[in-house]
C-alpha cells in the first residue's frame, strides 16, 4: 500500500475548515464563526468552529480534529476485526449547518483520514466522508443542482463512482426504525484507499472543495422566503429525525463518544439547537409537507 502523507492530509484539512467558514460566514452578519480550541488528554487535539443564533444560520459547526489512541474503538473495528488492538490517528473535517429558514435545507459534510498502526508492520490508511443534504420543503431545482455538482466532482476519477458513492449516502442516511431516509442524499464513502494514497486523496480534495459549490447557492436562493409559524414547527418535528439518526445510527458520532475523541460539546455539534417531538403526526393530505415524504425522501436518479 502507498505510504500516507498525513502532514499534506492536515494541511487540506485545516485550509478545507478556513474556507467553509469564510465561505459560510459571508451569508450571515447578525452571527459569525468563533473558534473553541480543546486538547485530548489521551493523545491529539482540535478546534471547533461554531456559529449560532444568527440570521441566516441557527445554528452551525465547522470542526477540525486529530486524535490519537492506544487501542481502536468497537465502531472502528466492527467490519474489519484484523484492526484490533492496533493503534490509531484520525483526523477530519465535519460540518453540520442548521439554517434558521425551513427552506433552506440543513447540510452535513465530513473528510476524514484514518490510519491504523502496529509496531513492525505496515500501517493501514483509509480516506472516509462526503456530503448531504436535508431539506424540509423540497425544490426539485435545488436537488439537481447538489446532485450535479456531487457527480462533477467525481467525474475525473471514474464515471462509477458517482452512481456507487450515491448508492451509498442513500443506504446509510436511512433511518431503519422510521423506514426512511434522512435527506436527499449525496456522497458517502468509507474505507477508501483503492486509488493509492496520492489518488484517493486528490478524489477527496475534489470532493471537499466542491461542498461549497453546491450549498451556498442553495442558501442563497432560499435564505429570505417568508415562513409561517407553522412552516418552522415542521422543521423542528423534521430535525427530530436528524437527531435519532445521528445519536442512534451515525459512525462518526459513535466512534467519538467510544473513543472519546475530544469535546463531548464539539462531537454532538451536529444536533439541532430546537427540536420538536410529535405524538403520532402525520401531514395534511395534498399537502408541502407531505410532498416531502412522498417525492424527497425516497431515493432516486437527480441527475
Amino acid at each position: 500500500m502507498d505510504p500516507v502523507n498525513i502532514a499534506a492530509v492536515k494541511e487540506f484539512l485545516l485550509e478545507l475548515q478556513e474556507n467553509i467558514c469564510n465561505d459560510l460566514g459571508k451569508f450571515d452578519r447578525q452571527s459569525s464563526f468563533h473558534s473553541d480550541k480543546w486538547d485530548r488528554g489521551e493523545g491529539g487535539s482540535g478546534t471547533t468552529r461554531v456559529i449560532s443564533n444568527g440570521a441566516v444560520f441557527e445554528k452551525g459547526g465547522v470542526n477540525f480534529s486529530h486524535i490519537f489512541g492506544k487501542t481502536m474503538p468497537a465502531s472502528a473495528t466492527g467490519a474489519r476485526p484484523e484492526l484490533v488492538g492496533r493503534a490509531f490517528q484520525a483526523m477530519g473535517v465535519s460540518v453540520v449547518i442548521h439554517p434558521l429558514n425551513p427552506f433552506v435545507p440543513t447540510s452535513h459534510a465530513n473528510f476524514r483520514l484514518f490510519v491504523a498502526e502496529k509496531e513492525g508492520e505496515e500501517s493501514v490508511w483509509w480516506f472516509g466522508g462526503g456530503y448531504d443534504l436535508t431539506p424540509y420543503y423540497g425544490f426539485e431545482e435545488d436537488c439537481v443542482h447538489w446532485h450535479s455538482v456531487a457527480r462533477k466532482s467525481c467525474t475525473d476519477f471514474g464515471d462509477e463512482y458517482y452512481i456507487r458513492f450515491k448508492k451509498w449516502c442513500d443506504e446509510y442516511f436511512f433511518i431503519r426504525h422510521r423506514n426512511e431516509t434522512r435527506g436527499v442524499g449525496g456522497l458517502f464513502f468509507d474505507d477508501f484507499n483503492e486509488l493509492g494514497f496520492e489518488q484517493s486523496f486528490a478524489f477527496v480534495r475534489s470532493m471537499a472543495n466542491s461542498y461549497i459549490e453546491a450549498y451556498a447557492p442553495i442558501i442563497e436562493k432560499r435564505k429570505n422566503l417568508k415562513f409561517t409559524r407553522q412552516q418552522k414547527e415542521f422543521q423542528e418535528y423534521r430535525r427530530g429525525r436528524y437527531a435519532e439518526f445521528n445519536l442512534v445510527y451515525d459512525r462518526g458520532t459513535v466512534f467519538g463518544l467510544q473513543s472519546q475523541a475530544g469535546r463531548i460539546e464539539s462531537i454532538l455539534m451536529s444536533l439541532p439547537p430546537i427540536v420538536r417531538w410529535t405524538y403520532d403526526w402525520s401531514p395534511e393530505p395534498g399537502s408541502e409537507e407531505e410532498k416531502l415524504y412522498t417525492h424527497f425522501l425516497k431515493p432516486r436518479d437527480w441527475v
